[in-house]
């Protein structure tokens, strides 16, 4: 065995991969060292997942080659994979909600050789699996009892009670706490420590530097460069992403007007909320920032009707609104993009045009009631222009999109509605860079335009960027309010943190 195949736990070199006249992976070169943790970076489409479902034998490679420990392999079928010793955690989860957290775990071989289910011994491993990952989930739960964090987790026990050398995770804190996420980085750094190899696919910049020994971009179908993050810089990574620094993803900020569109006062819930006080102005974007589970979310889906509020008031152009249904609060001119965009947001399955019109089918039907499909059309192609949504036909699924024109489409359902409040929860999440940017600019339009925009978010950076002021809450109340270069991320987290917490 060489010395680059002894060093290397993958060598994957000129890999390419066709569907059909679309060419997913060009010329794609990946060098894995053993027992480290290699993060793989790239817009969304750039062929990132498609590599990873070559390495686990969902498809089938076109061209160049691939060693997996010095030994060249082409894998027709995700048992291939699997016979050496590879596991994938995918970004959509594979599980089945109506068995039990145990059953999903051994699923592959619930009978472990014979053909009764041995139930006590299948809930006594996953037991002695999520305890070694440090997650106290109960394995005779159903497992669509669990929420979709926890899901993630079962998701990770069940790969890595196959006893994995190569471990492949796409995403997997997409949808995690900031601390479950640091549950899992510990565990995956035991891991690395008994000699696994890990790829980490993931868009938060924050966690490749925090976590991994190596970056590899990929750009196109094509690898661009590989980084140390030990010595590059989030520009460095970005500008090889997408050919833009860091400082430009924002637009420039609007003045708005002194014009108060949207109040709240005094705010409380039956569980979670209290005392909230906030407003919005015309042409301007705040900020709400704060731990998951701090009532961030709590907060929009009471002003959207979703949830009821126990006390307070809601005002828009200083007259006091009723919001008891999403309905009300849409006819008041309230639009919400939902932090979980293919649960809440969008109808996967049905068209662009039907989701981009859902919003206002009463303004694309006719007088008897009737959805007159040339309006959709137009008003749609009108839309999709506005926002640059990139697509083949409006008439295709919504879920063959990317996920940040996914997004687009979403925000594009209520400019098709008479709303001039927006609120945005975690607005790109799952979103590559350079949509990224393309949604902040949208939004600073919009503010252009006199909407007032609430934009909800776990990054940061987005709220420093993008916000003229910003609301921190914790443990259900809001703790602080920031304005201009008030907003860093260190006031932001000192506000943010329980104040049982040491600082």
């Amino acid at each position: 065995m060489d010395k680059i195949n002894s060093e290397y736990s993958i060598v994957i070199n000129n890999v390419q991969k066709n569907f059909g006249g679309i060419r997913a992976l060009k010329s794609v070169d990946l060098k894995v060292k053993k027992g480290s943790i290699h993060a793989l970076v790239g817009e969304n489409g750039a062929g990132k997942s498609t590599l990873m479902k070559i390495l686990s034998g969902i498809h089938i490679k076109d061209g160049g080659t691939i060693n997996i420990d010095g030994q060249e392999v082409h894998f027709t079928s995700p048992k291939q994979s699997q016979a050496h010793n590879i596991g994938i955690i995918h970004q959509e989860l594979a599980l089945s909600p109506d068995l039990t957290v145990a059953e999903n775990i051994f699923l592959a071989d619930l009978g472990f050789g014979s053909q009764l289910i041995n139930t006590n011994q299948i809930n006594s491993l996953a037991k002695l699996a999520l305890d070694q990952l440090g997650f106290e989930i109960d394995p005779t739960t159903r497992l669509g009892d669990l929420s979709i964090a926890y899901q993630q987790m079962v998701e990770i026990a069940k790969s890595l009670a196959k006893n994995v050398n190569i471990l492949i995770l796409d995403e997997p804190s997409a949808i995690l706490s900031d601390k479950e996420i640091s549950v899992l980085f510990e565990k995956l750094r035991e891991l690395q420590a008994k000699g696994v190899t890990i790829i980490y696919i993931s868009h938060r910049l924050e966690e490749i530097f925090r976590l991994t020994d190596a970056i590899t971009i990929i750009k196109d179908g094509t690898t661009v460069t590989e980084l140390d993050p030990k010595t590059c810089t989030e520009s460095d990574i970005i500008n090889a992403m997408v050919g833009r620094t860091f400082e430009k993803l924002f637009p420039p900020k609007l003045t708005p007007s002194n014009e108060t569109v949207l109040e709240v006062i005094d705010l409380n819930t039956a569980r979670l909320l209290r005392n909230i006080n906030l407003n919005i102005k015309k042409g301007e974007i705040v900020g709400l920032a704060g731990l998951i589970g701090s009532g961030r979310t709590e907060i929009a889906r009471c002003l959207f009707g979703i949830d009821l509020m126990a006390s307070g008031l809601i005002k828009k152009n200083g007259q006091v609104l009723q919001i008891n249904h999403p309905a009300d609060a849409v006819k008041l001119g309230i639009g919400l993009v939902p932090e979980s965009r293919k649960e809440q947001g969008a109808i996967l399955s049905r068209s662009i045009r039907e989701n981009m019109t859902l919003s206002n089918l009463k303004g694309s039907s006719s007088f008897f009631g009737l959805i007159n499909r040339l309006k959709e059309t137009t008003v749609s192609h009108k839309l999709q222009k506005s926002l640059a949504i990139k697509l083949g036909s409006i008439e295709d699924p919504i879920s063959s999109l990317s996920g940040g024109n996914q997004q687009k489409v979403v925000i594009a359902k209520w400019l098709n509605t008479d709303c001039d409040v927006l609120i945005l929860d975690e607005p790109t999440r799952g979103v590559d860079v350079g949509a990224k940017s393309e949604i902040y600019n949208i939004i600073v339009e919009l503010t252009q335009k006199g909407y007032a925009i609430l934009v909800i978010s776990s990054e940061l950076m987005e709220i420093i960027g993008l916000c003229h002021r910003t609301y921190v809450m914790s443990e259900g109340e809001i703790s602080g309010e920031l304005v201009a270069d008030e907003m860093t991320e260190e006031n932001i987290m000192r506000m943010a943190l329980p104040k049982r917490a040491v600082i």
